[in-house]
């Protein structure tokens, strides 16, 4: 259930207003927002709250692809199993689409692709209900007990979580070196049918000079709302930003203004501080 109330489209790209307490005003329905390095919660609200979570279910994913060892030049193919009977959404991926395993993970993580997400777990040991257990199972592994997965792409609502949880998937994915690559790639072109297309990252953030994101994950269906997930160093500390269920297309995005902004002029000993006792 959304957790939305009297949501405004926002458009003002992040402008930053405090609350009471000194605290930015987001957007988000849900947000947990933490130092990696020390554990320290600098924002935080309705953080135990379980939530659909859409495509950020494919970090997770990736992990489960990842640990399995499964040669990643290995060619895939997109077959009937691999469209979208639930939500109905497209994807230039055409039927009989051969790639590898690699591009298909680099095209799940960056674009989204749920038809990627969709052939890899197809193609796991055991099929994909093999692979939605060993989903199951990482989560438990990482203490991420408020999360469930139902498939590989996150176009089923019952795939939920918390913002905490997802702060754990978050630092766990941050581990991968193929993720923090994959997940942060601005486009890629690939031949599809004899034809070069190009594909985007869901988050142009990661092609901000602004930014240094090392993980980075976008998510929206209708029961979710608008979902955003990164792990991004500001001060030399990782912090780990989870947005969950904004309302318009620019929301997760101009949020994610907002918490740099106010760690830039508000939070700054939260982070700097730390990063001083680390190499002292």
């Amino acid at each position: 259930m959304s957790l939305r109330q009297n949501a405004v489209i926002d458009d003002d790209a992040g402008e930053l207003t405090l609350d009471a307490r000194g605290n930015p005003q987001l957007r988000s329905a849900a947000f947990y927002v933490a130092n990696q390095a020390t554990g320290e919660v600098l924002l935080e609200k309705n953080s135990s709250t379980v939530l659909p979570i859409a495509s950020i279910t494919k970090l997770m994913t990736a992990m489960v692809v990842l640990d399995a060892g499964l040669g990643l030049n290995d060619e895939l193919a997109i077959s009937d199993a691999d469209i979208d009977t639930l939500k109905g959404t497209g994807s230039r991926l055409v039927l009989g689409t051969r790639l590898t395993r690699e591009e298909m993970l680099r095209l799940a993580l960056m674009s989204s692709e749920n038809r990627a997400a969709s052939a890899l777990a197809r193609h796991y040991p055991g099929g994909e209900r093999a692979f939605v257990e060993a989903m199951n199972v990482k989560a438990r592994l990482l203490g991420a007990w408020d999360t469930r997965y139902y498939d590989s792409t996150g176009l089923n609502p019952a795939n939920v979580s918390s913002p905490r949880d997802l702060a754990k998937v978050v630092s766990a994915a941050a581990t991968y070196p193929l993720i923090r690559e994959f997940s942060t790639t601005s486009e890629r072109f690939v031949d599809i049918g004899g034809r070069t297309l190009r594909f985007a990252n869901t988050n142009s953030l990661v092609r901000s000079p602004d930014w240094e994101i090392a993980v980075s994950k976008t998510g929206y269906i209708s029961e979710a709302g608008r979902c955003l997930v990164m792990q991004a160093w500001m001060h030399h500390q990782p912090v780990v930003i989870v947005l969950m269920d904004s309302n318009g297309r620019y929301t997760r995005t101009a949020d994610a203004q907002r918490v740099r902004k106010w760690i830039d002029t508000h939070a700054v000993p939260h982070v700097a501080t730390a990063a001083a006792r680390r190499d002292s």
